[in-house]
């Protein structure tokens, strides 16, 4: 009987491995199936196993439930089938909530814990060398930041002519790849990074596919497609922080239809028992958000100014979280999308959350060895962070610990939970004061928030009626009232 070697015990929502050794002639990748039925005692979860290279093959599982877990293999190698064990699941590892979930318009992890994703974008970061992998993990662990989207694969893009040490498959771009095999040594580094990112709290938007690559991997075909996001999800599922982007700039990968859009999406549902989030990013046309597999929209701009402007729009449109992953980049390069302030990201943003979403970050400043954020990772060196991490406060001093839209101004949008938090958003308006009609019935606490300074000015307690706000005249500004018990 083949002896796994498999702990005896693993926390709530932690990954639980299980590891076999097996054949490694002919071509593991292909010719062994191997998945194994996880019982509680109430439901069974079937899982996906994966060969690892030098005999070594591997299932893991994320159990979601403390308790007495036993498992059964299931394969077509003998060696391999029926190979039985069993577990004990633990009290949550401190810090640990479970996976993120969409729940209405917002976000909660799996145990009720609220969420509010604070994103940013580092594309290609875990395939660089390890001084920056290093610099971009100290960054992150000194930041606001609770998400960052990231490249299962290589970009090959400007400001990223960057060849990486490890390539998913054997072989080169020359001499062609061998698509029905993996290198594990890839994998291996991804998900260690994916591991850090969950010790520090960071979900791990991992984009499963992009069309900025000059080695073919854009266009494998459906099968070796089909191969690799099976393999994949195999081998990252069991990580509570995963979230799932089929692709980045969907609609600019030709080669594929929606058909196979709907396909690979099928690929990931099937292979995630954990079920997490899933969403696809689009460059031009919007990916119908309403499909069933996906959790939430993962937009990116749509005018050079308006974006976030559409998000209520896009609420009511979808029915699901609105993320706008990508509303332009503070930074200094050539490129639009690349080039705006502090100041008008920051805005964005607010945008955005008064209107009931959110709206991530990204730096794309220009320096002489090339190593920009979003696409390398390393240092950060503008003046968002700091400020996104002051909204995330403000939102979560809600008592829902969201903001939602509410009816507002044509000039200010308002957001909050009516009759109890609202936020008037002021933008690029500069007024020196405000007339403000308080929802009757309640007594207000009247504060001024300067969004760009990060303060908040308490200018009345135990307001009723209409209340003139007196304002700096300056922009960025927030009026919030809070009703008084």
């Amino acid at each position: 009987m083949n002896q796994p070697a498999a702990p005896e015990s693993c926390t709530r929502w932690g990954v639980y491995e299980v590891a076999l050794h097996g054949p490694a002639d002919g071509n593991p990748f292909t010719d062994v199936d191997l998945a194994a039925v996880f019982n509680d005692g109430e439901r069974e979860m079937r899982v996906g196993g994966f060969y690892d290279g030098d005999g070594t093959y591997r299932i893991r599982f994320m159990p979601d439930a403390e308790g007495r877990w036993t498992f059964t293999t299931d394969s077509n190698v003998p060696v391999l089938d029926g190979v039985t064990g069993g577990f004990t699941c633990t009290a949550p590892a401190p810090g640990a909530h479970g996976p993120v979930r969409a729940e209405g318009f917002h976000f909660a992890h799996s145990d009720g814990t609220r969420y509010l994703p604070v994103g940013t974008t580092a594309y290609a970061w875990t395939h660089q060398v390890g001084r920056l992998r290093d610099q971009t993990r100290r960054t992150l662990a000194a930041g606001p930041f609770n998400k960052v989207r990231m490249c299962l694969l290589p970009k090959w893009y400007q400001y990223n002519h960057v060849e990486p040490e490890f390539y998913p498959f054997p072989g080169s771009a020359e001499d062609g790849w061998d698509t029905t095999r993996f290198d594990p040594a890839f994998f291996r580094r991804f998900e260690q990074e994916v591991a850090a990112l969950q010790g520090m709290g960071i979900e791990a938007d991992v984009i499963l596919l992009h069309p900025y690559d000059r080695w073919g991997f854009a266009d494998l075909g459906p099968e070796a497609d089909d191969r690799l996001i099976r393999y994949t999800v195999r081998r990252l599922a069991a990580y509570a922080n995963v979230w799932w982007s089929m692709a980045n700039e969907y609609d600019m990968m030709g080669a594929k239809t929606e058909d196979d859009w709907e396909r690979l999406a099928a690929v990931v549902t099937e292979e995630d028992p954990h079920g997490h989030l899933n969403s696809i990013h689009n460059c031009g046309p919007f990916y119908d958000y309403a499909k069933p597999w996906i959790t939430h929209a993962s937009i990116q701009r749509q005018d050079a100014y308006r974006t976030a402007e559409f998000t209520d729009e896009w609420r009511e449109r979808w029915g699901k979280p609105v993320v706008i992953d990508e509303c332009a980049y503070e930074g200094d390069i050539d490129q639009g999308w690349g080039n705006i302030s502090g100041e008008e990201l920051t805005r964005r943003c607010w945008e955005g959350a008064v209107r009931g979403g959110y709206v991530a970050h990204g730096e794309t400043y220009l320096n002489d060895a090339e190593e920009l954020w979003w696409s390398k990772g390393g240092d950060l060196i503008g003046s968002s962070p700091a400020r996104m991490a002051f909204l995330r406060e403000v939102i979560a001093a809600s008592p829902t610990g969201v903001l939602d839209p509410l009816p507002s101004n044509w000039d200010a949008p308002v957001g909050g939970v009516a009759g109890e938090y609202e936020v008037t958003y002021l933008g690029f308006s500069r007024p020196r004061f405000r007339e403000l009609k308080l929802p009757e019935g309640r007594r207000w606490a009247v504060d001024v928030i300067d969004t760009w300074n990060m303060t908040v000015e308490r200018v009345a307690d135990h307001a009723e009626g209409t209340v003139r706000v007196p304002l700096p005249g300056r922009e960025h500004m927030a009026i919030r009232i809070l009703a008084e018990q």
